[in-house]
């Protein structure tokens, strides 16, 4: 074999490298989540949203719950057999409103017992998915977020609050259709909160829940804890099973870019790290 043969065997090999490891990731996926549904005898779904990096640029760009997401979870739930339980696990800073709410009715409709799963965080459309399971668990320094409309890059209570300061009549035309649709953007996200949890606590305990998330009492990103869930009247448990981090663990960040956060795991619990 010439050296000539030889670069282009060793470049074909690295070409497949990426495709190997690809490969790997996808059946590790599918033996997790199949152990999890023998386990608990349940249908998973995953909506697991990275960073993710285009395929020849490198240029990051982040995922959220768009039409097709929400298409493959009608999809899956209508494969589901009525009585099955269905563990969503979510990973994911929101999404399409429309997207959002058409998963929230199919998992409120669902006759079986749906469990959402929160590994590290479900914000804003995330957050309206967890509100529409029957339980949700969270590992313990996981959150959920607020759900108030956002009009661009402004929250829609921001927009009435400015209107409201500054006087209709001094507002200009476009300040004041904005403040319209943003009064009946957070009505709509109001009554679609007040429907998923009405049926698991008191009227009152509901309608103060849809209020805090939509009407602004924070800024979109504010991160809610379990404990503050629970306090909400929420069923939340703190503490995930092993095998939703097992599981995990096959949605890596993208390769390509140095890790800013790097450690060496233990062999087991009884050796200190400076002994690894």
């Amino acid at each position: 074999m010439s050296l000539f043969d030889l670069f282009w065997l060793v470049l074909i090999l690295w070409s497949l490298v990426p495709v190997v490891q690809r490969r790997a990731l996808a059946a590790g996926r599918v033996r997790a989540i199949r152990q999890i549904q023998a386990k608990r005898g349940s249908r998973v779904i995953t909506m697991i949203h990275r960073q993710e990096a285009l395929s020849f640029l490198g240029i990051p760009f982040n995922r959220f719950i768009d039409i097709e997401d929400s298409e493959e979870v009608l999809r899956a739930i209508r494969l589901t057999p009525p009585d099955v339980p269905i563990d969503l696990v979510l990973h994911t800073p929101g999404g399409l409103v429309l997207a959002v709410e058409q998963i929230a009715h199919a998992i409120r409709s669902h006759r079986g017992k749906v469990t959402v799963f929160v590994p590290h965080y479900a914000m804003s459309g995330g957050t309206l998915l967890a509100l529409a399971a029957d339980e949700i668990v969270m590992d313990e320094n996981a959150v959920l977020g607020p759900v108030d409309p956002q009009l661009g890059n402004f929250p829609a209570v921001s927009v009435l609050k400015a209107v409201e300061q500054k006087t209709r009549e001094k507002a200009e035309d476009r300040t004041l259709i904005l403040a319209d649709v943003a009064e009946k953007a957070i009505n709509q996200v109001y009554d679609l909160v007040f429907h998923l949890v009405k049926d698991r606590m008191e009227p009152d305990r509901a309608r103060e829940l849809a209020e805090a998330l939509s009407k602004g009492r924070w800024t979109h990103d504010y991160p809610i804890t379990c404990e503050q869930l629970r306090a909400m009247g929420l069923n939340v448990i703190c503490g995930l099973p092993q095998e939703i981090y097992t599981l995990m663990r096959y949605y890596p960040q993208p390769a390509g870019r140095r890790p800013s956060v790097q450690y060496v795991p233990l062999p087991s619990e009884g050796r200190s790290p400076r002994d690894v």
